[in-house]
């Protein structure tokens, strides 16, 4: 009980932490793009793509995450599809009350995968230090952002986009994948099994990711691209705060011990 009370209290801080940060760097990379985006949309005639497959309005951490009929897109830490006014459900007012409602998201989120990333990592004897957590972030993000970002770029509202399920299948199937193949590479010391990794990671590249019908959108290509490196970007640095934020955390708990369990046995 005290291993799992403790491997809560360092996600817990480092999802808070993490999430802080997100919320705070979306406000000025992320937000703006969305706003801009929505003009369009209302200009193009409300043109969006099917609402089982949003287009983000509010941002979180789950930007680069799984595709959901909710708020989140298909990329990973984005927002609920704008739809026509009376169709809209609640969606928090802009200002405040949607950067309040965006960090609260977004520290949820990072507790969730901060719980993952110290989990995980005790299987391999623990993060130590923010170094090593830095590296651990980096796996983090190549598993959650990186690799399902590249079939399933973050999306703007008005943007197409190809059934929900499918999408959802294949984003859980490529985080699957990416994460024990690079598992295999890191702590297996064998060739073949390095291989098998390497196969794995691109396996569902060279499978591709669900595509809409058509790509028609009023949005332009170049807003929808700042979009994508400012989602990757952000993505990037709340995965490094976070691993590196359980490192100085559980290196404070753990002293030299090697593992949680040891500590608190």
């Amino acid at each position: 009980m005290n291993l799992f009370r403790n491997v809560v209290f360092i996600a817990a801080i480092a999802g808070l932490v993490a999430g802080v940060v997100l919320a705070c760097m979306q406000a000025y990379a992320t937000v703006p793009l969305i706003l801009k985006a929505e003009v369009y949309e209302q200009v193009g005639g409300g043109h969006h793509h099917d609402h089982t497959a949003p287009a983000p309005t509010d941002n979180n951490a789950m930007n680069s995450a799984a595709p959901a009929g909710n708020a989140m897109s298909s990329a990973a830490p984005a927002a609920a599809e704008a739809v026509p006014a009376e169709e809209e459900g609640w969606a928090p007012a802009d200002g405040f009350e949607r950067f309040a409602f965006s960090v609260l998201a977004n520290i949820v989120t990072g507790i969730g995968f901060a719980l993952v990333l110290v989990a995980v990592s005790e299987f391999a004897g623990g993060i130590g230090n923010w170094r090593q957590g830095v590296f651990w972030g980096l796996a983090g993000f190549a598993v959650f952002t990186l690799a399902p970002g590249l079939g399933l770029p973050p999306e703007l509202p008005a943007m197409p986009a190809a059934e929900l399920l499918p999408r959802q299948i294949w984003w859980t199937a490529t985080v699957a994948a990416t994460a024990i193949g690079l598992a295999l590479i890191a702590f297996r010391k064998s060739l073949p099994l390095a291989i098998l990794g390497v196969v794995l990671i691109v396996a569902p590249h060279i499978v591709g990711a669900p595509q809409p019908d058509s790509f028609e959108t009023p949005i332009p290509e170049g807003l929808h691209h700042q979009f994508v490196v400012a989602v990757t970007v952000t993505n990037l640095v709340f995965w490094l705060v976070l691993g590196a934020v359980v490192g100085v955390v559980r290196g404070r708990f753990t002293g030299s011990a090697t593992s949680l369990r040891d500590s608190f046995a």
